[in-house]
């Protein structure tokens, strides 16, 4: 049974950071694209950034202040959101598709940025 876990969400201030976390269960990371998505109120889900075969590539709108990482050893999944702006107020997804076309989702992390 698959599970992806995610945490790390909560409030900061504008200007501020926070670490997400999506620990995985069930598979191996490393064998999948690993995603992270938003969706804000009233938005479609959009993507923020994925991370497979140690590649990485980022939506425009985050490129230089987000960095996805894997921890191999722990299976787990890392966004580090740097320079938080209130549009970047979501719930953040962690997303696994395997090259077969399977995804997996996680249940979602609510990030609030706001003074």
């Amino acid at each position: 049974q698959v599970q992806l876990v995610e945490s790390g969400g909560g409030l900061v201030q504008p200007g501020g950071s926070l670490r997400l976390s999506c620990a995985a269960s069930g598979i191996v990371v490393s064998r999948y694209v690993m995603g992270w998505y938003r969706q804000a109120p009233g938005a479609q889900r959009e993507l923020v950034g994925t991370v497979g075969s140690a590649v990485t590539s980022y939506a425009a709108f985050v490129k230089g202040r987000f960095t996805i990482s894997i921890d191999t050893a722990k299976n787990t999944v890392y966004l580090q959101m740097n320079s938080l702006k209130a549009d970047d107020t979501a719930v953040y997804y962690c997303n696994a598709r395997y090259s077969t076309g399977t995804n997996y989702w996680g249940q979602g992390t609510q990030v609030t940025v706001s003074s």
